[in-house]
């Protein structure tokens, strides 16, 4: 493990977000974009206060995570989808969990019951992520979308709140 600090994402830091993503998107492994979304559109469109990044001793940005709505019906305002993306030089060293752990009390904090995710099913290293950080198995969508031409099997994931939405 490496020593970590998570705070608020600003909007200085778009350009480590958005190699961290351009890394997410090579692996193939991350997500159907194939291009980072534009700073204006991720900050406009992701759940206000919920942008985290993570940082080294050395104040170099490791990683980002964020909360997305799920739909702007109202009934479905306390549910978030999440992101979490982890640079190529720290994975594999702690910082996802501490990650999506600081999303998950930063969720509550929101006011949000439900989180949820929908990870390629062959991203073995995700899903067990979500799952160290208490988030449960609901199925897979089988040939949800295409990347590059191949076809992508979606595991949906969830976490319920256990102190907001009671």
């Amino acid at each position: 493990m490496m020593t970590v600090s998570i705070r608020p994402y600003q909007p200085a830091d778009w350009p480590h977000v958005q190699r961290i993503y351009q890394e997410g998107i090579d692996t193939g492994l991350a997500t159907f974009e194939t291009a980072p979304k534009p700073q204006a559109k991720w900050e406009s469109q992701s759940i206000e206060g919920s942008a985290i990044v993570a940082t080294s001793f050395e104040g170099d940005i490791l990683g980002w995570a964020v909360l997305w709505p799920v739909s702007d019906r109202c009934a479905y305002a306390g549910v978030a989808e999440v992101s979490v993306y982890v640079g190529a030089a720290a994975r594999e060293k702690g910082v996802g969990s501490k990650l999506l752990a600081k999303l998950t009390e930063l969720s509550e904090m929101l006011g949000l019951w439900t989180l949820q995710a929908g990870i390629f099913a062959e991203n073995t290293g995700s899903i067990e992520l979500h799952k160290r950080c208490g988030f449960r198995e609901i199925g897979v969508r089988e040939k949800l979308g295409a990347l590059h031409g191949n076809w992508k099997d979606i595991m949906l994931m969830e976490r319920r709140s256990k102190s907001v939405g009671t």
